[in-house]
């Protein structure tokens, strides 16, 4: 059989079945057979034991590919005829995020019970109490308006929202993908699985329905654009070197570094689609109100893990492959590390909701990072891979921290007035907070203390000596509005009437966790910081 004059065996000399190295993808094919499962489960198993079901999955899941990540250590090489690249740096992201997502995954699957006040005829009835159970963050039947009697019936029922699991693991997937991918289509792929779920997973906010709905639409719009101008970016890559591949780009761009027009302008559309996820001015205007509108536990999951994802792919975009231009990429990076840092330093002075100081906190944050990545050697490498770690923990925490505190008719008490005198009910609580809030401003003995150092001095080592000054200036800045809350909840009266605390399992393990991480880490940093130095370096 003849095929255009050539041969389906000689079709097949020419272009040979590629080699997949699955030993070196088990972390992501386990997340994502994970997902998968999770997904039949939605569609044959019972209602009654979904629940069950998906919550041994997912932590099953993240726990395996964990210790996958763990068995890999030290291995460099590259699957699916170079697509993927699992080299030090990559090893050390993915154990980062599958950590804060196995936190993340507790949060999101936390169903403990929020009464309600009661007051008046019909309030104690037995429709009335179905209401207070099985009450958790996710709305349960998202298919339905806001507010209508099918959604009203659902909740009566006791109906537990469940697909939330499966979306999970396929963006853990994604989040696992993206900074591994050593070509630019490998990454477009890994940044649609990881963002397609999130903007569903930001819609599903149990109360707030209306505003969650709002957030899932501006997320989602604002994702496609910025998907969009990536995409461009690797079309002009790809005209100017002839190739997606990152070692490629990295390779005839060392040869003809002069004439590079394309590559520029494409770097530029590149990184829209990597400082949109990162969350960095000028595109961090979807943050605060996503984070705030978004279910508290996606919230978390998502400000810890999809920045992880994003800083560690931007590494590999601007290091492997775009080395060759640093001279005029790295001066521009600080100044969009400048930028962040003053806008979200700024900026979360003025907020008076806790889940928006803490979206401003996470876009300040974006800033102090890029810092590192703008030094663009071995110390600034290592210094943002110890930077995401001890950053993820920290706002997991904080996030399960706010979830924890809530109003008289069981929503979460997230305006800052409702805060006033945490301190003297919940001592505890506001202890950890107030700890977690320290590390955020870089106080010593903390993990954002160490954290800081290192990108201030990597960024000393690549002589970004303003850099330096500038970023010290926002923390005194960033330490102000921390502070501010902390003298809140100790030294002020409460309100009335006031904040109810509840204290479920699940999400007081993860506070207490990630509370001892943040001291650990800020008291004794020395072995995590060695790991992250042997861990960075890419492949060439």
């Amino acid at each position: 059989m003849r095929t255009d004059s050539v041969t389906i065996t000689e079709l097949a000399a020419i272009a040979p079945a590629p080699s997949i190295e699955y030993h070196l993808l088990s972390p992501m094919l386990i997340v994502f057979a994970v997902g998968v499962v999770g997904v039949l489960v939605e569609a044959f198993v019972p209602r009654p034991y979904r629940y069950a079901t998906q919550l041994a999955l997912g932590v099953t899941g993240v726990i395996g590919a964990l210790i996958a990540v763990i068995l890999l250590g030290g291995t460099e090489a590259t699957a699916v005829m170079g697509a993927v690249a699992i080299d030090g740096v990559t090893l050390f992201l993915q154990g980062t995020i599958l950590l804060v997502s196995l936190l993340g995954l507790l949060l999101i699957a936390e169903r403990g019970a929020v009464p309600r006040a009661r007051s008046g005829p019909g309030t104690w009835s037995r429709a009335a109490a179905a209401l207070d159970r099985g009450v958790d963050a996710f709305t349960p039947q998202a298919s339905a308006v806001p507010g209508s009697a099918h959604e009203l019936a659902a909740v009566r029922s006791g109906v537990a929202t469940t697909e939330v699991f499966p979306l999970t693991m396929i963006a853990v997937g994604g989040l696992l993908l993206f900074p591994a991918s050593n070509d630019l289509l490998t990454m477009f792929v890994a940044l649609e699985v990881l963002s397609l779920p999130l903007y569903l997973l930001c819609g599903l906010a149990r109360r707030k329905r209306l505003l969650s709905q709002e957030a899932a639409m501006k997320y989602f719009l604002l994702g496609a654009f910025s998907s969009a101008f990536f995409l461009y970016g690797v079309a002009l890559l790809y005209g100017q070197t002839g190739t997606v591949s990152l070692p490629g780009i990295g390779a005839a761009l060392d040869k003809d570094s002069d004439n590079a027009t394309l590559a520029l302008l494409g770097i530029a559309l590149l990184a829209v689609g990597l400082l949109f996820k990162i969350g960095a001015v000028p595109f961090q205007a979807w943050v605060p109100d996503v984070y705030q509108g978004a279910p508290t536990p996606i919230t978390a999951f998502m400000a810890a893990a999809t920045k992880i994802a994003a800083v560690g792919a931007t590494m590999r975009v601007l290091m492997v492959g775009t080395g060759a231009l640093s001279a005029d990429w790295r001066p521009v990076l600080a100044a969009v590390a400048v930028a962040t840092m003053i806008v979200g330093a700024v900026m979360a002075i003025t907020q008076t909701d806790v889940k928006r100081m803490l979206a401003y906190s996470s876009i300040a944050h974006a800033g102090f990072l890029l810092v590192g990545v703008a030094a663009a050697d071995t110390a600034g490498i290592a210094a943002v891979l110890f930077y995401l770690l001890a950053y993820g923990l920290g706002t997991v925490g904080a996030f399960a921290v706010v979830s924890l505190v809530r109003d008289a008719s069981g929503d979460e008490a997230t305006a800052l007035s409702h805060w006033a005198g945490l301190g003297r009910r919940s001592p505890w609580l506001a202890s950890i907070f107030a700890l977690l809030l320290l590390s955020f401003a870089g106080l010593p003995l903390t993990s954002g203390f160490v954290s800081k150092f290192a990108v201030f001095a990597a960024a000393s080592g690549a002589g970004y000596t303003p850099l330096i000054i500038i970023g010290v200036l926002c923390s005194a800045i960033a330490a102000f509005f921390y502070i501010r809350v902390i003298v809140l909840m100790f030294f002020t009266d409460p309100p009335t009437p006031a904040p109810t605390i509840t204290a479920p399992f699940a999400t007081t393990l993860v506070i207490a966790f990630t509370a001892g991480a943040t001291l650990l880490l800020g008291t004794y940093p020395q072995p995590l910081l060695d790991l992250a130095n042997r861990s960075a370096h890419f492949l060439p």
